[in-house]
């Protein structure tokens, strides 16, 4: 029988069709983003890293931002002016974080929050509230996740003034692949095997791009899901000590766009000191096993990699001899500081 976490995958698709059909509120599209000295996005754990290619994106278009975890911004409290944009994102809107955030004062000039629960102290005090409509959620972050990548895009989109029904569609035309996608869990049974042909299990995600939220939301839930050591990192950070970690024993899942020179040297390099590596993108890095993923939107990308994750933290688990998702010492939300 499958576990809450289990049943909380399967359950994607139609929370990922709920989000889509959720209208933005309308204020969204009277923001403009020029009449602030400075955008702030925050979070934590999944709900922060699910903003690196909003981060990405405002940055490129010559925007000052800020993505900094809500724990940071405790301490920081004066990167908040009265002059500020500040989008803050917590699935449960109850994160002890934010919460302790929403109630020192220093409010900003616009709050956009992003929730799954309207009545929650960020749903109650956001300027602009956009909902995630994912549902209740048993444990480890999955539908909650997937529904604030769409909704992370499709807000990012009005606010640069590009189409909002064309990110709807992009995902929408890959509905098919995604439902397709949650039940194949047996693809990456091989490199859990792989993993535990040696006595100390590691992975490691490593990203670069937008895909660096994957790497870092994936390591979370590996460790949260399958009491695995994990870890995420972004581009080259991993040759900066960890890269004396790889080798026999460890399982490296690499994401990125296609010829990515920095991951495709990783790629060769790791290979040879006998880790075992993988792809999720569409073409394998330095000849490595792929786990595919459709060509075109990046946000489809990064919807269908995260259920190739998804169901490692399964197998992981499974292999480790826990139950999947169950939390040991922990609870779904975090509310200490």
């Amino acid at each position: 029988m499958s576990n809450p976490y289990e049943l909380d995958i399967a359950m994607q698709p139609e929370a990922v069709l709920a989000q889509i059909n959720n209208p933005l509120p309308d204020s969204l599209h009277h923001l403009k983003l020029t009449d602030y000295d400075r955008i702030v996005l925050t979070g934590m754990g999944s709900s922060d890293y699910a903003l690196i290619p909003v981060e990405r994106a405002l940055i490129a278009a010559g925007l000052p931002v800020w993505r900094i975890d809500a724990g940071r911004l405790l301490d920081m409290p004066n990167l908040v002016t009265g002059n500020t944009l500040m989008w803050a994102t917590s699935q449960s809107g109850m994160s002890g974080e934010i919460v302790a955030l929403l109630r020192q004062g220093n409010r900003p000039k616009t709050l956009i929050g992003l929730t799954n629960d309207e009545n929650s102290e960020l749903g109650k005090q956001a300027d602009i509230l956009i909902t995630l409509k994912s549902g209740d959620e048993a444990t480890v972050s999955s539908k909650s996740y997937l529904n604030t990548l769409i909704a992370c895009y499709r807000t990012l989109a009005v606010l640069l003034g590009q189409s909002e029904k064309a990110v709807c569609a992009s995902v929408v035309s890959g509905l098919d692949t995604i439902k397709n996608l949650v039940p194949e869990r047996d693809i990456v049974q091989p490199y859990a095997d792989a993993l535990f042909r040696a006595p100390q299990q590691r992975v490691a995600y490593i990203a670069t791009g937008s895909y660096a939220s994957s790497a870092l939301t994936g390591a979370l839930i590996t460790k949260e899901a399958s009491k695995i050591s994990a870890e995420g990192f972004i581009g080259g950070e991993f040759r900066h000590g960890p890269l004396e970690t790889s080798g026999a024993g460890m399982l490296a899942v690499l994401l990125g766009k296609p010829g990515d020179a920095t991951l495709e040297k990783l790629a060769a390099e790791m290979q040879a000191n006998g880790t075992t590596v993988v792809t999720i993108g569409e073409a394998p890095f330095a000849g490595s096993a792929l786990l595919p993923v459709p060509q075109g939107s990046e946000l489809l990308q990064l919807i269908c990699g995260f259920i190739y994750i998804e169901h490692l933290t399964v197998v992981l688990a499974s292999r480790n001899g826990f139950v999947a998702g169950q939390f040991l010492y922990g609870q779904k939300i975090t509310v200490a500081v």
